[in-house]
């Protein structure tokens, strides 16, 4: 059986979705599709450029992507049959596999034949998603020797964390006069519990990107966008763990509703006191 590729798999949902009128106009822009389906640009590019080539887009004068509808009248059957489930994401099941083997305290060196072997893929894929996590901290590239897994250790996380209280509080001093509620209110409505067990969790976790970027300080953007993104990786992790999101949807709550009603006091205390307490799972492996 062929595997279906990305570009493959975007191109027949779009078909689909196209055919039953659930994308609007606005919706079809590189970046609205890519922030849609999670994924770069390219595979969006390539996707797109073969529905104009068969006919089912066209792009008007001012370049705006505009649905054929005659061609999409074809697709009706496209629209009714089970579509095929997207490929794997090998970044993904790689980055899972390799925090597990970093939480487990595990530094060892993962070589690049063995690894695309494990993983069925080929090793130009495998040295790409390596040099990701390389640049977000999780692996470090030795010569002759492969590529070293960091091990999550405690007093490490301890350290980022007083750090980062340091430098998320001052973030939101210097961002106080351009915050946009209208942004913050998103956020929150992006953080809520549900109202049962079986329903799934909403978590908008933008609001610490949010307050650094409006900080417009170089220097805590810098910090965050060197060191942040290993322990970013970690937090996301965490977040499966239901309770422990469900106490950072909470927290996330009432520090947006300090924002926008401008009690910046309170807004500062529950800010350092999610900061602080907002890793109950992280916080039980002594390693």
């Amino acid at each position: 059986m062929q595997i279906l590729t990305l570009t493959k798999y975007i191109k027949a949902d779009l078909i689909a979705r196209l055919s039953r009128d659930e994308l609007s106009p606005d919706a079809l822009t590189l970046a609205a599709l890519s922030d849609h389906y999670q994924v770069s640009v390219t595979p969006i590019y390539h996707a797109i450029n073969e529905l104009i080539e068969e006919g089912y887009l066209y792009r008007e004068k001012n370049r705006r992507l505009c649905v054929n509808q005659e061609k999409m009248s074809d697709a009706q059957t496209a629209a009714k049959s089970p579509q095929p489930a997207p490929p794997e994401d090998h970044f993904k099941r790689i980055t899972d596999d390799l925090l597990t083997m970093s939480l487990n305290g595990e530094s060892v060196f993962l070589r690049e034949m063995a690894s695309a072997k494990k993983y069925d893929i080929s090793r130009t894929s495998l040295r790409n998603i390596f040099n990701r996590l390389a640049g977000d901290g999780m692996l470090e590239h030795v010569p002759r020797r492969g590529w070293k897994l960091r091990s999550f250790n405690q007093h490490d996380l301890d350290a980022f964390i007083e750090v980062r209280v340091v430098l998320e509080l001052k973030a939101l001093d210097l961002a106080k006069e351009s915050l946009d509620k209208g942004v913050l209110q998103k956020i929150l409505d992006g953080n809520q519990v549900p109202g049962t067990d079986e329903e799934p969790l909403q978590i908008d976790n933008s609001l610490h990107e949010y307050l650094i970027k409006q900080s417009d300080n170089y220097y805590i953007i810098s910090f965050f966008d060197r060191h942040g993104r290993y322990f970013d990786l970690l937090f996301l992790w965490e977040s499966n763990d239901r309770d422990a999101a469900i106490q950072e949807i909470q927290q996330h709550q009432r520090i947006l509703t300090a924002l926008i009603n401008e009690d910046w006091t309170t807004a500062r205390e529950e800010l350092e006191l999610h900061l602080r307490s907002n890793h109950p799972v992280l916080s039980q492996l002594k390693r």
